[in-house]
């Protein structure tokens, strides 16, 4: 595991030893997180209204068809941004089965609804023109909900107990694996929620031998999955060799190829996309960064990698300071949701890892995953306003380590945010 997760391991077990306290007196957001969210929406409107034709033209849609839905969408995540950052974060941790048993029944509702012929996959539940896609709303789900597992399990010193923590978590494990991947044939989107968990598991202090057995026993499970569905096996050859059969699997691997070679340095520019003309499969979603690169070459991928960089700084910032071992673990968990999405997204997009039909947060075009990337940008946005520097600096027993009384810099670098007495910002 990656070694720069261990100073999160070494806080929430010095924070499970000392009793939970009150949340620290509120204080000013994480603004920077605001801004660098929106500048990525506007990237993603700017690249879809930029294709606009070019998708109306493929679909028979008016060209306006997109952004005006996309906006429509950003619009009601907005809506949904504010409603979580005025949320107590109580209220999570309290009502976490009412999330677990919503995202169960749209789960049942898309699997008994009939499927689209363009994708016949019962992942969506479809209400006329809207379409809804279930596993946004269980990933959301699982991520409060397993917050608040763990972070209970900590408090009363039972992680590392068998019965209680690794069989939960087991049984979680093989209910999501059926239904998402088995049900639903969505292996991405199980990958992710694997993903996130089991950073949620290891940066909460789980012994690694227990984690190890896990990782195995679900390398096995899904070595099978991948060798006993030929379409599956057609996608990791392809993978594997992308450039072999550009006529047939490996299609999109090779015109997201072209796309990202064709943007050079500076890309085409606005207006000037070759690939979404009918080119590159799912130019809007899945396959946006390539088309994002087509536009705006080298230089623009690195301006967008920084965006998501110091997205996912902020973010961590955020973990750090958190007041509680539940509002940190629900933080560390949206920290992987989002990032493991942009990697596998990227990743497919130049070649390093398979092409799943994963979404780039905040970038592609589709209200489901927009609307709970939003609810989970808001649940930060809330934790941010009652982070503490203090926190991070007291011993086993709760004091004041030594050698900390000049904090000065970090007071003007965390914007006035480390003051938790009566007496600090409102």
């Amino acid at each position: 595991m990656n070694p720069g997760f261990q100073p999160w391991r070494q806080l929430l077990k010095q924070r499970a030893e000392v009793p939970e306290q009150p949340l620290p007196r509120r204080h000013r957001p994480d603004y920077w997180l605001a801004i660098i969210v929106i500048s990525l929406l506007v990237i993603g409107l700017v690249v879809i209204y930029s294709i606009g034709t070019a998708l109306g033209l493929a679909n028979n849609v008016s060209s306006n068809y997109y952004i005006d839905r996309q906006m429509l969408a950003i619009g009601l995540s907005a809506i949904a941004f504010a409603i979580a950052s005025s949320i107590p974060l109580e209220w999570w941790r309290r009502y976490y089965k009412l999330l677990l048993a919503a995202g169960a029944l749209a789960t049942l509702m898309a699997v008994l609804m009939p499927v689209n012929p363009q994708y016949p996959a019962h992942r969506w539940v479809r209400l006329g023109s809207l379409s809804f896609q279930s596993v946004e709303l269980v990933t959301f789900a699982v991520v409060i909900w397993l917050a608040k597992f763990l972070a209970d399990r900590m408090r009363k010193n039972q992680l590392s107990d068998t019965r209680k923590t690794l069989w939960p978590l087991i049984a979680a494990l093989v209910i999501l694996g059926v239904a998402i991947a088995g049900v639903q044939s969505d292996l991405g989107s199980i990958g992710v929620i694997l993903a996130v968990m089991s950073v949620m598991i290891f940066v909460a202090g789980m012994p690694l031998k227990k984690i190890v057995m896990v990782t195995l026993l679900i390398l096995v499970v899904g070595g099978l999955a991948i060798s006993t569905t030929p379409y599956r096996r057609e996608r990791l050859a392809t993978f594997l060799h992308p450039t072999s059969n550009c006529l047939g699997n490996g299609y999109q691997s090779c015109q997201a190829l072209i796309a990202v070679g064709s943007g050079g340095a500076v890309g085409l520019g606005l207006g000037r996309s070759v690939q979404a003309y009918g080119y590159l499969p799912e130019s809007a979603n899945d396959s946006i960064f390539a088309i994002y690169s087509e536009k705006f070459g080298f230089i623009g991928d690195l301006v967008l990698l920084g965006l998501f960089a110091a997205l996912f700084t902020r973010i961590k910032k955020i973990a750090m300071q958190a007041p509680n071992n539940f509002t940190r673990l629900l933080a560390i968990g949206i920290l992987a949701w989002l990032s493991t999405q942009a990697l596998i997204n990227i990743g497919a997009m130049i070649g390093l890892l398979p092409l799943k039909g994963i979404t780039l947060p905040l970038i592609s075009y589709g209200g489901t995953s927009i609307l709970f990337i939003m609810l989970a940008i808001g649940i930060l946005f809330q934790i941010s306003r009652y982070t503490s520097y203090v926190a991070l600096n007291r011993d086993l027993g709760g004091r004041q380590k030594e050698g900390n009384n000049d904090n000065h810099s970090d007071r003007r670098r965390l914007g006035r945010a480390y003051n938790t007495s009566p007496g600090g910002r409102s």
